[in-house]
Parts: structure tokens; C-alpha cells; sequence
């Protein structure tokens, strides 16, 4: 009989730890995350194999909720929609998952995309065949732009096959009953009562599970993957599953967490930036400050020597059980969009926020996105273009270190980037008051486009900016 799944994780990390390189072990004698690096770095291909592909140097990620993108909700009625996503300057595709939902335990009307019944199919219910889904994958590769899928590695839902033919998969409780997922810290549910632990302890489940992602790579042909509660499996799993991907192909791993060990050494290209989301949503509320953005800066970058964040303002998650940006960010959510895409790491953009949708999207049941005007599309187009043509903009090393500014203003927050002889300079009052700086922008003299609009700016040594609230200049030097 097997004891509870916080058990598991840990004995899990001990065993594993001692038969796969780059885990740590219990007992701390395990190589340090910098040792792991440079031992990679010296093996053949090392940095080569967990390297993130080239095409994802300067892309945006678009999130798309496809129960309710459409009135159709399926694949077909996707396809009209890819070109006008290519044309705002979306380059990745993440489809919310796509697999067949699990009816055992299912909550509300059509049940959590994230309660996976069989991780090789496609929810023909909802969405159409896998035929479809294959014919959706080439025109988005015709378009120039990639797929990845939301991958449910964490549990599954009641009515899979491996409940019945593989129980042994599965955390179960002294009783010897399999149980839904437990926090760590609690040992309590987490009330995720439509889905099935799985247990990571079992060195036969684990293969399963990435002969199942690979099925997606050698059959669909999608481009990666985004990793759902990626901090709630072990990290010696990622550590193998990772390296096995990118050897049947190059793929971008995004993972749904702020693990640090996720990217300095499992390889995934890119994580959530859960941090400065939250900053965001604090400072919309008044309760920190735009100031309070270079400290979180400079403190996080040490954490990490590999990848970068997904910053957002807005996900499936969000929106469903925290609010649209309109509620949390209220007029501010322009300005932090444009914070998201110029500071540091690769923008997302959430299904509708082009619209824009200023409503919470149901979560187990059918609530189309009424598009009809598509009012942001300029908005980010402009903004999201901006990665194709200036080398600073692009992600992680590839694009420039955030140089910042000092304002003197605790609500307004300057910054600049530059690489390869390209820059761009950001300014945005994080306030619904009217402010006046006044700053040395000594290195940065030159003439600049202004993004939003059609005006060159010339700085010299001493600027000043008079802004409105919620006001941004993001501006692009002229080489």
C-alpha cells in the first residue's frame, strides 16, 4: 500500500536523483545547479540538445481557449482566424488542452480541459477529429507559426485507461484508494476532486508518459509543449523527459511554474513570471509602486542562468477566477501591456484580448468570445511587431539587459534596452496622476521614433517628459 503523494515526491527525488544526472538528492550531496550546468556544457551537444529552437528568439505566445473562440468551438472554425493572429504578430500558437475530457468526477457541464481521459486523442465532441487537428497543424506551419499544446502530466482524469490497467500509476492513501491531488504543505486536497494523482515514484508510469508526448511530436507534428503544474513533478522527471523530447525533435518547453531548476537545468526555454504579474496587479491597486519594479528586477534575474519569463496580463486563469485586466488593472491595462512585452521575456496574449472581451470566460461550459471588431488588434500589432524589428526587444540573451532609468518618481518606471546597436526606450507613468520628470539620459541621445504615433523624438543628455495617466512613450532608436 503506498502512502501519501508528498511521500512519493520525496522518495521519488531521492531514488531518481541517484540514476539520473542533475537531480538533487536528500541528503544534499548532489552537484550544485551550476556544477549540472557546467557538466552539461562539457558533454557532446550538452547545450546544444536542451537549447530552445532559434525561431523561438523573437516570438510571442497567443493563448487560445478554443471551447470558446468560436460558436463552433472546433478546429475548422479555427482556421480563418490564423492569418488575421499572424498579421497581429502571434508567432506561437498554445492551445489549451485538447484531449478528450473525462465524464467520471467531471465538474459543471462539459468538465475541466485539464481532467484528461487519454492523452492520444483529440475531444471530437467539442472540437473535431484528429484529422482536423492535423489539417489545423499544417495551415499554422504554412502560416510561419508554431503550435504548442497544454500537456496534463500531473494527474488525469477518473475515467483513463491507466485507472483500471494501471492502478499502480497512481497515489493512493493507506487504504489503498486512489486520490485526487494533495498540497505539499498541507497534505489537504487541493478540491481538484475531478482528477486522479498520478505517481511519479513509478519508474514504468514515467516512460508512459513520454512515450505519450512523443506520440504528439512524431504523429501531429506540434512544436512543443506548455507543461501544466510542471512545479508539481519531480524535477529529475524534467530532467530525462526534456532531454528524450529534443531528441525526436526541437521543441519550446513552456512550464506553468516559477521553479528555478525548471529552467537553469531541465531545459525548459520558459516559465510563468508569477512575480511580476502579481507586482502589476499590486501596483494597478495602489499597494506598490512602479519603484518597486527595478528591485524585483535585479533580485530575479539572479535566480535564473538560463530562459526566461512568459509575463501576461491576463490568462486562462485570470480571467476565469481572478477577473479580466479591465477589473484588476482597470485603465492601466494598456500601460502594462506594454510593460509585459518591453521589459524583459516573451509576451502572451490570452484569447480575446484583441477584441477586446471585457468579460470572465465560464470555465466548464460554453461561453463564446464575441468578436467583432477586434479594437486592440492595432494596439498589439504594433507593439508585438516591434520584437521582429529591433534586436533589443527579443527574448531572454538574445535580446538586450534592462538598463534602468532613474526617475526620481516612485510611479513612473524608464528603462531601456539595447542590442547589436539597436534600442529601445520605455517610459510609463504606473498612476492615474498626471506626472513631470525630469531625467539624465546620458547614453541615450539620438532621434527616436514614438511607437504609438507618428513623431520623432530627439533625446539628449537631460530630457523631460510630461505624462498623462497610465501614459507610455516606447521609443525605437533610429539607426
Amino acid at each position: 500500500m503506498k502512502k501519501l503523494a508528498i511521500l512519493f515526491l520525496a522518495w521519488s527525488t531521492l531514488y531518481f536523483g541517484a540514476c539520473t544526472n542533475g537531480a538533487a538528492s536528500k541528503d544534499g550531496s548532489a552537484q550544485t545547479e551550476e556544477q549540472q550546468v557546467s557538466d552539461n556544457a562539457n558533454k557532446p551537444n550538452g547545450n546544444d540538445l536542451l537549447a530552445p529552437p532559434a525561431w523561438a528568439a523573437d516570438a510571442t505566445i497567443y493563448e487560445v481557449n478554443l471551447r470558446q473562440y468560436t460558436e463552433e468551438a472546433t478546429f475548422k472554425s479555427f482556421l480563418p482566424h490564423i492569418p488575421r493572429l499572424k498579421d497581429m504578430g502571434i508567432d506561437i500558437l498554445w492551445f489549451m488542452p485538447i484531449y478528450p475530457i473525462s465524464k467520471e468526477k467531471r465538474k459543471g457541464e462539459l468538465g475541466s480541459y485539464y481532467a484528461v481521459q487519454d492523452y492520444t486523442a483529440v475531444n471530437e465532441e467539442e472540437h473535431g477529429s484528429l484529422a482536423d487537428f492535423k489539417e489545423m497543424v499544417r495551415e499554422i506551419h504554412r502560416a510561419d507559426m508554431k503550435i504548442i499544446l497544454d500537456f496534463v502530466p500531473n494527474h488525469t482524469g477518473w475515467d483513463h485507461a491507466w485507472i483500471t490497467e494501471h492502478p499502480e500509476y497512481y497515489t493512493r492513501n493507506d487504504k489503498g484508494e486512489i486520490i485526487d491531488p494533495i498540497e505539499p504543505a498541507t497534505g489537504k486536497s487541493w478540491g481538484w476532486t475531478d482528477v486522479a494523482d498520478l505517481d511519479y515514484s513509478n519508474m514504468d508510469m514515467r516512460k508512459a508518459m513520454i512515450a505519450e508526448m512523443k506520440w504528439w511530436l512524431t504523429d501531429c507534428d506540434i512544436d512543443g509543449f506548455r507543461m501544466d503544474v510542471a512545479h508539481g513533478v519531480p524535477t529529475d522527471f524534467w530532467d530525462v523527459c526534456v532531454k528524450e523530447l529534443m531528441q525526436t525533435k526541437k521543441v519550446f518547453m513552456l512550464a506553468e511554474s516559477e521553479v528555478h531548476h525548471l529552467r537553469n537545468v531541465s531545459g525548459f526555454a520558459a516559465d510563468y513570471g508569477w512575480e511580476f504579474h502579481h507586482l502589476m496587479n499590486a501596483i494597478a491597486e495602489g499597494t506598490k509602486h512602479a519603484s518597486d519594479i527595478e528591485p524585483w528586477f535585479k533580485e530575479n534575474r539572479k535566480q535564473y542562468s538560463k530562459g526566461y519569463h512568459i509575463h501576461f496580463t491576463s490568462n486562462h486563469d485570470e480571467n476565469s477566477w481572478n477577473g479580466t485586466e479591465f477589473e484588476r488593472m482597470g485603465e492601466g491595462h494598456k500601460a502594462f501591456a506594454i510593460l509585459s512585452a518591453t521589459l524583459d521575456g516573451m509576451p502572451l496574449v490570452y484569447s480575446g484580448q484583441e477584441e477586446p472581451i471585457k468579460k470572465r470566460l465560464e470555465f466548464f461550459k460554453k461561453d463564446p468570445i464575441e468578436f467583432k471588431n477586434y479594437n486592440y488588434a492595432d494596439f498589439y500589432r504594433e507593439l508585438l511587431s516591434l520584437k521582429k524589428k529591433n534586436k533589443a526587444l527579443r527574448n531572454g540573451k538574445a535580446g538586450g539587459e534592462a538598463v534602468f532609468l532613474n526617475t526620481n518618481n516612485q510611479d513612473v518606471v524608464a528603462y531601456s534596452r539595447e542590442k547589436d546597436g539597436d534600442m529601445i526606450f520605455t517610459i510609463i507613468n504606473l498612476s492615474p496622476r498626471q506626472q513631470t520628470i525630469e531625467l539624465s539620459t546620458t547614453g541615450l541621445e539620438g532621434a527616436f521614433n514614438n511607437v504609438f504615433g507618428s513623431s520623432t523624438t530627439s533625446i539628449d543628455s537631460n530630457s523631460k517628459f510630461d505624462l498623462k495617466p497610465w501614459d507610455y512613450l516606447v521609443l525605437d532608436k533610429v539607426n
